[in-house]
């Protein structure tokens, strides 16, 4: 019997228990049918605006209102730039360009998910091997001082 007794971590035991995938966006989503649907609604209308396909339409859309903007009495370029052009395009470039980030930085968590998960079992592993190196040196030990003459 060896003097040492492994006491897991909380966590460790925890996850061993409740084996989940890592956290995604949907599964955050209040279960409430009213935030269901405006979670829904809002992916939807951000993944038809987050796309260069409805990035070029805005920029046609923001062209076609610039000879308006040039006329006299018009708005002006600088305030058709900022107004219309630059919140038209820019925000479905920038929404491309998110989608984009958080893919990649699902796929690390997915990874830094498996190496956690790895690291676990091999410490698990690593644990029942102790124990195993343990009772095994431990017997022999024993077995080796019994032989020895007194004195």
């Amino acid at each position: 019997m060896s003097p040492y007794t492994h006491v897991p971590h909380p966590h460790t035991l925890e996850r061993l228990e409740h084996r989940d995938k890592p956290v995604k966006t949907a599964d955050v989503v209040n279960q409430k049918a009213s935030n269901r649907f405006n979670a829904w609604l809002a992916v939807k209308i951000t993944d038809a605006v987050g796309t260069m396909w409805c990035a070029y339409v805005f920029a046609i859309i923001a062209l076609i209102g610039l000879p308006p903007a040039l006329k006299p009495g018009g708005e002006g370029i600088i305030a058709w730039i900022a107004q219309t052009f630059l919140q038209l395009v820019l925000l479905s470039i920038i929404i491309v360009g998110q989608n984009i980030a958080a893919a990649s930085s699902d796929q690390r968590s997915e990874n830094t998910y498996k190496d956690a998960e790895a690291i676990l079992s091999e410490a698990i592993e690593i644990q029942k091997h102790l124990q195993s190196q343990d009772e095994t040196l431990i017997a022999a030990l024993k077995e080796a001082l019994a032989k020895l003459p007194p004195g």
